[in-house]
C-alpha cells in the first residue's frame, strides 16, 4: 500500500489525502469548497462593475480607500456595495483582531510542519486555518512567511519554513492554495531580504541579482504563479538596480518584478507602521498602508495627487485591487454565494473539537524528527510498567509558540504529563523540572498583588500634564501588564500595589515598565528614565521584552512590599496611546542545583527517562535575533547527568529553531519536538509509543558548532546585510564549505529502515508534469520491520563550480507497508535546471551534463543518474 505526496503583530502577551494515507481527514476536508458547482463568471462580472464604480468616486474618497480604517481593518465603500475587510495576524492560528475573545486553533509554528515536507498536510493545515478565519470573521490571514532561514539565530527563524527555496515554495504554494479555495485571501510576506530582526525597519538588504532571483524571490514567485491575492512589503529596504530603498517604496521590485513582470494582480500591503512618505510609495507599487486610521497617505497622497506628483491613474489601479479582493473574498453584496467558488457562510469548526485536536496531534508528531534512536530504544511499548521520569522545564511549561505576531491563545494545551499517564497506563509517571531555564521570573499572580485600600490588584491612577490624578481604574492578574489610555487626556500613570511576601526567604520583585519612568519598591529609588518612546517598540517588540529592574528582598517572616511606578503613556500612532508594565515576582524555591539533584536521583530509579530540553519565550520571538545557539540554563548538564544514570534516557528537544547539542551522540534517542501546538502533549505520548510516526526530516541544517555555521548572524554592518554568501544558503553553504553538521538538512530516523533499489529517468508528460524538465522514478523498499514513511529527496548538481555543489530539486512523501517496495514518480521542474543570466536579464538553461542523485537527506544519497541538457 503506498500513498505519494509529490511534492504585525498586536500587544501581545508575548490535493487531498488518498484514503490510505496515515492521518486524519476530518470534516474540514469533506466541507471544502462544497458550494463549488456554480460558476465564477456572475462574480467576476459583480467585481467588474464595482471597479467601474469605484473609479468614478471623488479623489478623497478613493485616496482614503488606500489606508486601513483601523488596526485590522480596511474601509468600506457603502456606494459600491463594498463591506469593510478584516485581516488577522498568523502563521500559526488565526488570532482575528482581538475583540471576539475566541480562542484560536493553535498549529505546529510553521519550521515544524516544513519537516513534513507534505504538501498534502500543508493543504489540510491550510484548509483550517481558512475555516479558523471564517469564524472569527477574518478576511485576509497575514501567512505564510516564505522569508528563508538564511541564519539559525534569526528571531522569527520558527516562523519561516525552510532554509531552503524549493522546499519553502513547495510548500506555500499548497498552504496559500487551500487558503484561498476556501475565499480567504492569504497574504505572503516579507517581501522581500528580511531575515534578521535586529535593526530590522532600518536596514538594506544588498543581494545580487542572481541570488536574489533563485534563491529569495523564488518562494514568492512560485505563490504568485499560483494565483495569491496580498503580499506584504516588508519593514528592510533593498539595493538594486541602483536604487536605494525601503521595500514599500522599492519601484523596481514591486512595480518592476512583481506587478510587472510576474503580472501581479492582487494588492501589496505594507507591514504594519512600514510605511514613512507619501509619494514614493505611492508610485513604486505600493497599494495599502496598514495600519489605519492615520499615517502619511492619510496626511499627504491627496495632496500629492492634487499637485501631479502622483498621477490618479495610479490611484485609480491601487483601488481596483483592492475592489478585486474584496470581490475574491465575497466582500461585494452583489455577489451571492451561488455564485462563489467556495461557501461564503464558510465550514468552522470548534478549535478544541476532535477533528482539528486529532489533525494538530498528526501534524505536531508527524513533523518530530527523529534524531538519534541507539538499540531502538524507541518506540517505547505502550504496556511499560514501573516508572517514568519526566524532566525539564519545557516539561512543566511546554514552550508551543514563539513570540509576537504569530502569537495566539489556544483552546487548551495538551500537557506533556497527563498524556503519558494516559499512554503509559501500567506506569507511574512523575515530574521534575530540574531548575528555571529562565532569566526572568514569572508573572506575578492575581493573589499576591493588593491595592494600598486593600482590594486584590493594582491601582492605576490617570495624571494630567501637571500631574494632577484625573481618573484610575483597578487592573487584576495579566490585565496588570497592559493599560490601553486615552492620550488626549492623560500624560502618564501611577501604579501602585502591594505585593504580600508569603513566606520567609527571598524573594525576587522583576519590574519592566516601557519608555520613560520611576519605579519605587519598598521606599527605595530603584530605577529612573526621561527616555520616552513611540511607536518604535512595537516595531521592535522591545515592549514584549523590557529591560529588567530587578529587587531581591530578605526577609525572615511574611511582610508586604509597597511597589510604585510612574510610567509613561506611549503614543503607538495607530496601535492608540498605552501603558506597559511588566509584574513579575519569584517565590523563595529550590536552587537550580537542588532541582537538578532531585531529578537526577528520580531517573536513576527509572525505567524510562524522558528530558525535555529546549527554548523558551525568552528566546525565540519576533523582534530580537538570539546571541547565541546555546540551550539556556543548564540543560546540558542537566542532560548529560540523567543519561549517565539512565541509559534508557529519551531527551525531547522543543524548539523551533537550531540549538547546538553536545550530548546528542552519548544519548540513547534524540527527538526534535519543535514548537508542537496546542496538541504538544498529546503528540509526543504518540511519538514514544509509535501510535503515530515521527516522520519529520529536517527542513534546515542543524550546526555542531556555533563557528561552523556559514552564516552566524545576520547583523547589519553600518545599516547594511550583504549576503555575501550569494546562492549558497543554508545546506548549500556546509556544502560548499565542506563542513560536517551535527545533522544535515533532510535528515530523519523515523522508525523503519530504508532500501533505496533504483533510479531512472524517464520524459515528463506535458499533461501532468507541464512544467517538468524530465522525472525522476526511484524505487524504494521499506526494509524495516514496521510501516512508514519516507521523504525521498532529489538533488542536482553540475561541474559547474560557480553553482552550488548540490541543490534540492525535487522531493516526495511515500507511505510504504512492511516489506513492500514502492516506486514514485518525482517531476523536476525546468527551473530547477536553470540558473539566472544577469547579462541577459533572464532564465537560461546551460548545457551540460547534470548528475540526478536520491536519498534520505543532502548527504544520504543511495541513487545517481544522469542527464544531459542540450548544447
Amino acid at each position: 500500500m503506498t500513498t505519494i505526496s509529490t511534492a504585525r503583530g498586536a500587544l501581545d502577551s508575548n490535493e487531498k489525502p488518498a484514503a490510505d494515507t496515515v492521518g486524519t481527514t476530518s470534516a474540514l476536508d469533506a466541507t471544502a469548497g462544497t458550494t463549488a458547482t456554480a460558476t465564477t463568471a456572475p462574480a467576476a462580472d459583480v467585481t467588474a462593475e464595482a471597479i467601474a464604480l469605484a473609479a468614478s468616486l471623488p479623489l478623497d474618497e478613493k485616496v482614503a480607500l488606500l489606508t486601513g480604517a483601523a488596526t485590522w481593518t480596511l474601509r468600506e465603500i457603502a456606494e459600491i456595495g463594498m463591506r469593510t475587510m478584516t485581516v488577522s495576524d498568523g502563521p500559526i492560528g488565526v488570532r482575528g483582531t482581538g475583540e471576539d475573545g475566541l480562542p484560536s486553533a493553535q498549529l505546529p509554528a510553521p519550521s515544524a510542519t516544513a519537516a513534513t515536507w507534505d504538501v498534502d498536510l500543508q493543504e489540510r493545515l491550510g484548509t483550517l486555518m481558512a475555516a479558523e478565519a471564517r469564524r472569527k470573521g477574518v478576511d485576509v490571514i497575514l501567512a505564510p512567511v516564505v522569508n528563508l532561514q538564511r541564519s539559525p539565530v534569526g528571531g522569527r527563524h520558527f516562523e519561516c519554513l525552510s532554509e531552503d527555496p524549493l522546499l519553502t515554495a513547495r510548500l506555500a504554494v499548497s498552504f496559500v492554495d487551500a487558503i484561498q479555495a476556501q475565499g480567504i485571501a492569504a497574504c505572503v510576506k516579507h517581501f522581500v531580504g528580511n531575515e534578521t530582526e535586529t535593526d530590522r525597519t532600518n536596514y538594506l538588504s544588498r543581494i545580487d541579482e542572481q541570488t536574489l532571483r533563485e534563491v529569495y524571490l523564488a518562494p514568492f514567485e512560485a505563490v504568485v504563479d499560483a494565483g495569491v491575492w496580498t503580499i506584504m512589503a516588508a519593514y528592510n529596504g533593498l539595493t538594486r538596480d541602483g536604487v536605494d530603498a525601503t521595500s514599500t517604496a522599492h519601484e523596481p521590485l514591486l512595480s518592476g518584478i512583481l506587478k510587472g513582470e510576474w503580472q501581479f494582480d492582487g494588492i501589496v500591503i505594507s507591514d504594519w507602521l512600514a510605511t514613512k512618505t507619501a509619494v514614493e510609495p505611492a508610485l513604486a507599487g505600493l497599494d495599502l498602508v496598514m495600519p489605519g486610521p492615520g499615517g502619511p497617505w492619510a496626511e499627504g497622497l491627496l495632496a500629492a495627487v492634487e499637485s501631479g506628483l502622483v498621477p490618479e491613474q495610479v490611484i485609480d489601479d491601487k483601488v481596483a485591487r483592492i475592489v478585486r479582493l474584496a470581490g475574491r473574498v465575497g466582500a461585494l453584496s452583489g455577489i451571492a454565494g451561488d455564485t462563489l467558488p467556495f461557501d461564503p457562510t464558510g465550514a468552522t469548526a470548534d478549535p478544541a473539537g476532535d477533528e482539528i485536536v486529532a489533525l494538530l496531534t498528526d501534524a505536531a508528531a508527524r513533523s518530530t524528527v527523529v534524531l538519534r534512536n541507539d538499540a531502538d530504544l524507541l518506540p517505547v511499548s505502550e504496556e511499560l510498567g514501573g516508572r517514568i521520569t519526566l524532566i525539564g522545564h519545557n516539561a512543566v511549561e511546554p514552550f508551543t509558540q514563539g513570540g509576537g505576531s504569530a502569537f495566539v491563545t489556544p483552546p487548551h494545551v495538551s500537557e506533556p504529563l497527563e498524556a503519558l499517564r494516559a499512554a503509559f497506563p501500567g506506569a507511574t509517571v512523575d515530574l521534575h523540572r530540574g531548575g528555571s531555564t529562565k532569566v526572568g521570573a514569572p508573572l506575578a499572580p492575581a493573589e499576591v498583588l493588593s491595592t494600598p485600600a486593600g482590594g486584590p490588584g493594582v491601582l492605576v491612577e490617570h495624571l494630567d500634564g501637571d500631574g494632577a490624578v484625573i481618573g484610575s481604574h483597578i487592573a487584576l492578574d495579566g490585565e496588570s501588564l497592559w493599560f490601553p489610555i486615552d492620550g488626549d487626556v492623560v500624560a502618564s500613570v501611577r501604579i501602585t500595589t502591594d505585593l504580600h511576601l508569603k513566606t520567609a526567604g527571598r524573594h525576587l520583585i522583576d519590574l519592566g515598565p516601557v519608555g520613560a519612568h520611576r519605579v519605587v519598591v519598598d521606599g527605595v529609588e530603584r530605577s529612573t528614565s526621561d527616555a520616552v518612546v513611540g511607536a518604535e517598540v512595537i516595531l521592535d517588540s522591545s515592549y514584549a521584552n523590557p529591560e529588567r529592574i530587578e529587587t531581591w528582598i530578605e526577609t525572615d517572616e511574611p511582610r508586604t512590599v509597597r511597589i510604585e511606578i510612574d510610567a509613561q503613556v506611549v503614543d503607538g500612532e495607530s496601535y492608540g496611546h498605552f501603558v506597559r508594565v511588566h509584574f513579575r515576582y519569584l517565590e523563595p524555591g529550590l536552587s537550580i542545583e537542588e532541582e537538578i539533584e532531585l531529578a537526577v536521583a528520580a531517573a536513576a530509579g527509572s525505567d524510562l527517562a524522558v528530558v525535555i530540553v529546549g527554548t523558551n519565550p525568552e528566546t525565540e520571538s519576533e523582534g530580537w535575533d538570539r546571541p547565541t545557539l546555546a540551550l539556556p540554563g543548564r540543560q546540558n548538564e542537566l542532560v548529560r547527568r540523567v543519561a549517565a544514570v539512565n541509559p534508557r534516557t529519551v531527551v525531547v528537544v522543543n524548539a523551533g529553531a537550531p540549538v547546538i547539542l553536545p550530548w546528542l551522540d552519548e544519548v540513547a534517542a534524540v527527538l526534535w519536538w519543535w514548537l508542537p501546538g496546542q496538541e504538544a502533549g498529546a503528540s509526543l505520548a504518540a511519538v514514544l509509543t509509535g501510535a503515530i510516526e515521527p516522520s519529520g526530516r529536517l527542513p534546515w541544517t542543524l550546526p555542531a558548532r556555533e563557528e561552523d555555521v556559514p552564516v552566524p548572524n545576520g547583523t547589519p554592518v553600518d545599516g547594511l546585510i550583504d549576503y555575501t554568501e550569494g546562492r549558497d544558503v543554508g545546506h548549500r553553504g556546509w556544502d560548499r564549505r565542506g563542513l560536517v553538521p551535527a545533522r544535515e538538512f533532510g535528515y530523519g530516523l523515523g522508525y523503519t529502515e530504508w532500501a533505496y533499489r533504483g533510479i531512472e529517468l524517464v520524459a515528463a508528460a506535458s499533461d501532468e508534469a507541464p512544467d517538468a524538465l524530465v522525472i525522476a522514478r526511484v524505487t524504494i523498499e521499506n526494509a524495516g520491520a514496521r510501516d512508514g514513511r519516507e521523504v525521498v529527496q532529489v538533488y542536482l548538481s553540475t561541474d559547474d563550480v560557480e553553482r552550488p555543489v548540490r541543490w534540492l530539486a525535487g522531493f516526495a512523501v511515500a507511505d510504504v507497508t512492511v516489506g513492500a517496495t514502492s516506486t514514485i514518480d518525482i517531476p523536476l521542474a525546468r527551473r530547477s535546471f536553470e540558473t539566472w543570466s544577469t547579462d541577459a536579464a533572464a532564465w537560461t538553461l546551460p548545457a551540460g551534463m547534470y548528475r540526478v542523485q536520491a536519498g534520505r537527506s543532502s548527504r544520504d544519497l543511495r541513487l545517481e543518474a544522469a542527464h544531459a541538457v542540450g548544447g
